[in-house]
């Protein structure tokens, strides 16, 4: 799929398929959450950013139904394909945020989610604990959106954040690795 024939479908999408939500509840509620987690594991961030990963990545296996039903997309052809589809539709889609996909691996299995804005972000200030700045990832629910999406496709992927501007970065970073392809497995004790 051409960059810019995504970049088409995601607005189409967009402007046409898609049930709007208020952007400041959406973000208010996110931190909340974030402020609850934080508060129930006394400030572990290394704990809070396995727990975001792991309802992100709950949502993603749900949301990967809704992406399909309302887009018309069959399954990418490769993992080129895939960026440009999570980035240009899937986000445009979900947030209407399009991140640029850039820094591909010499091998293709590797690329980067750079945010220009990210909506959970919004009137957000990390605590000040001394730690948070270095630990905490406030938007690491998107990485395990996108690992349960695309395991529900059979793309087994890692994604982590590399910087993000809540931290003092000049720029918020995902990079994104494909793990393998999977097949088509049948659950223990299935005959």
């Amino acid at each position: 799929m051409a960059s810019n024939k995504a970049s088409r479908d995601g607005e189409k999408i967009w402007k046409t398929n898609i049930d709007k939500v208020n952007a400041e509840l959406v973000t208010l509620t996110y931190g909340t959450i974030v402020a609850q987690l934080c508060s129930d594991f006394n400030n572990q961030y290394a704990e809070v950013n396995k727990q975001l990963d792991k309802m992100g990545y709950n949502i993603g296996m749900r949301l990967i139904e809704d992406f399909f039903a309302k887009s018309g997309l069959q399954r990418c052809g490769n993992f080129r394909e895939t960026a440009e589809t999570i980035s240009k539709i899937g986000f445009k889609m979900f947030l209407n945020i399009t991140p640029a996909v850039t820094n591909w691996s010499a091998d293709n299995k590797s690329f980067s989610l750079i945010f220009d804005e990210n909506p959970l972000a919004d009137f957000v200030e990390l605590p000040n604990d001394g730690r948070a700045q270095d630990e905490l990832w406030f938007s690491n629910i998107f990485c395990g959106i996108i690992r349960g999406a695309l395991e529900m496709v059979q793309t087994q992927v890692e994604a982590h954040y590399i910087s993000d501007v809540l931290r003092g970065n000049d720029t918020t970073e995902m990079r994104i690795t494909l793990l393998r392809y999977m097949e088509d497995e049948l659950p223990p004790d299935d005959e």
